[in-house]
């Protein structure tokens, strides 16, 4: 295995080279991270603090406790005692055990972008037959995975994905032949296997979005699929290639305007689709408690928040100062720093995670709304290493 490591590796060096990637879950290479400031301040300077409800702020938090470690790990029995208290023992547990700081990018902006995902919940079969036409593909047994940080420590949580075609490895299919190869013979010897078939592929476009969701099966059972993996291809907005297109105004990119477009223009569904070659593999997962995000604990409706993990340390509490979807009225949570996605890129990034079903989704699917950060970080402990160099620049 050690030629196709190298071969790998060659293939990256040619892919930043040429000036593009199909790295990665999700899909870039920065050679080092824009900088940033993180500017200490005071509980009594987070807009709407006094007013944050901060009990489920608590529970968010400490279901990441069995995955954090170092400064993060240090408050979590402090946390697990406060958890049998009021909302006042939460406020103080809080306020005592951390510092806030404000998250200031390079540019000396504070305000940056928040959008809203969900689980969203569909229709499906394990069987191919009838309307249940679109595959919900497992990790393609042909699909290689190198860990660059194993090879070049500053390459760090990327990854590189790839197949081999004879003793070359070069990039793995994208979108438009995964989906060709699905529909001649994904249920039938394929590399690939099939967890489920669903029957809308708009709605199996914003799964692998969303990356995790539930499949309400035709005999009645239920199971649920979170990201396994990914492949390689750089992620690509569908609601902006339409608005490029001229095929929706800007104001209308929504996921629903998506779909409504969709279908109104089943002829052109595909190609649009297809725009973007980034494609996501799934696993099965328990059904009880929430999905999982990238921390590896379920999330929690409203109470988590996916991140750039180059920024934000992930298991962090965040506290957000935004506004509900489409509207005026101020958003102002402590979330828990769970999870990251392929469009969340930069410091004032932000995805917040609504829940599950058809409400969440209303709400995620309109979500475009402008937001502040401040990080939370143990009272007396320095900030990580990366993030200080990070706000060195």
């Amino acid at each position: 295995m050690t030629h196709i490591v190298r071969s790998l590796v060659t293939l990256l060096a040619v892919i930043v080279a040429a000036g593009c990637t199909t790295l990665g879950e999700h899909a870039t290479l920065p050679t080092k991270l824009p900088p940033v400031r993180y500017e200490e301040v005071t509980f009594g300077e987070l807009p709407g603090w006094s007013d944050a409800l901060l009990t489920p702020s608590l529970r968010a938090f400490l279901a990441g406790c069995p995955k954090l470690a170092h400064s993060l790990e240090r408050v979590c029995q402090s946390a697990q005692l406060a958890s049998q208290g009021d909302e006042r023992v939460a406020r103080e547990f809080f306020e005592s055990a951390f510092t806030p700081y404000a998250v200031i990018s390079a540019h000396d902006s504070r305000e940056g972008l928040v959008t809203g995902y969900y689980e969203p919940i569909l229709a499906a079969s394990r069987a191919r037959g009838g309307a249940y036409q679109s595959p919900v593909l497992g990790v393609p047994r042909d699909l290689l995975i190198v860990d660059l940080g194993s090879v070049y420590p500053e390459l760090a949580n990327l990854r590189l994905r790839g197949r081999l075609e004879g003793r070359r490895v070069v990039p793995y299919y994208s979108r438009a032949e995964i989906v060709a190869e699905g529909q001649n013979s994904a249920s039938n010897g394929s590399a690939t296997p099939v967890i489920a078939w669903v029957a809308d592929p708009v709605e199996l476009f914003f799964l692998q979005i969303q990356g995790s969701g539930q499949l309400v099966l035709d005999n009645g059972e239920r199971i649920r699929v979170g990201y396994a993996e990914q492949n390689g291809h750089p992620y690509r907005s569908l609601g902006r290639h339409l608005v490029d297109r001229g095929e929706m105004p800007l104001d209308r990119a929504s996921m629903q305007g998506i779909k409504a477009w969709a279908g109104a223009n089943p002829g052109k569904l595909q190609d649009a689709l297809n725009h973007n070659a980034s494609y996501v593999f799934f696993r099965e997962l328990p059904v009880e408690g929430g999905p999982f995000g990238a921390l590896g604990v379920p999330l929690s409706a409203e109470y988590s928040v996916a991140v750039d993990r180059g920024y934000i340390p992930l298991g962090a509490p965040v506290f957000l100062a935004t506004t509900y979807p489409n509207s005026e009225q101020p958003l102002r949570r402590l979330m828990a720093a769970q999870d990251t996605g392929g469009a969340i890129r930069g410091a004032l990034r932000a995805d917040f995670y609504w829940g599950a079903g058809e409400d969440a989704g209303a709400l995620a699917g309109r979500m475009r709304q402008r937001g502040r950060m401040w990080i939370l970080w143990p009272r007396g402990e320095l900030l990580p290493k990366r993030l200080v160099e990070a706000s060195r620049g």
